[in-house]
């Protein structure tokens, strides 16, 4: 009996250890016409046992690649792919810069704050007012959204005037919507349901 233990590694253990095996075979093979046509036979059944591998553009390149990868590189044969290098496949990728702008008022987020930066932008106009009124609210509702609790008009206007570097402000009658308009009624909690258990005196009556 050959146990797990004592089996050699399998490299891409979704193609499984007959896969494996055949490979080894190949790679043993002396004559090169002979060893290519089996490279193509593993290659179809390679296909069959992964199906999805289709659904890539790639996927014939993927799949020699695969191979080469299982005979570890040492597979000789006329393959209609060059060889990868085994340094290629082991290159880390390249790390993605992140974003290091802090936000003073996360709840906020990067959107919003863009948008008051386009409309700093604008002339000033109706349309402008407008256009910040409406943006004043969604600051309120993003506010009482995060932090779920009351807060007065002055406030969101002091960081709107803040964000905007003072080019944008509300004016002084306008008034934002109330906390419920923005958030809607408090959701009715849930009664939870007790089954009523009969007591002695009434199973006894029933008899």
């Amino acid at each position: 009996m050959e146990y797990n233990t004592r089996r050699t590694h399998l490299i891409i253990p979704e193609y499984g250890r007959n896969i494996q095996k055949m490979v080894d075979y190949a790679i043993s093979i002396e004559d090169r016409e002979r060893r290519t046509n089996i490279a193509k036979t593993i290659i179809q059944i390679m296909t069959q046992i992964n199906p999805l591998v289709k659904e890539s553009t790639d996927y014939k390149q993927k799949l020699w690649d695969h191979l080469y990868i299982i005979s570890d590189f040492k597979l000789d044969v006329d393959s209609p792919f060059p060889m990868p290098s085994p340094e290629d496949l082991n290159q880390k990728p390249e790390k993605v810069p992140y974003g290091s702008k802090t936000f003073k008022y996360g709840y906020y987020g990067k959107n919003l704050e863009k948008i008051i930066s386009k409309i700093s932008e604008m002339e000033e106009g109706p349309e402008r007012d407008s256009l910040v009124n409406v943006l004043a609210n969604n600051m309120k509702k993003a506010y009482l959204t995060w932090n779920r609790d009351t807060v007065a008009d002055e406030v969101i206007y002091e960081h709107l005037h803040e964000l905007s570097a003072g080019r944008l402000k509300v004016h002084e009658e306008t008034k934002l919507q109330h906390t419920s308009e923005l958030l809607g009624p408090p959701k009715p909690k849930k009664k939870k349901f007790f089954p009523r258990q009969k007591d002695n005196n009434q199973r006894r009556r029933k008899k």
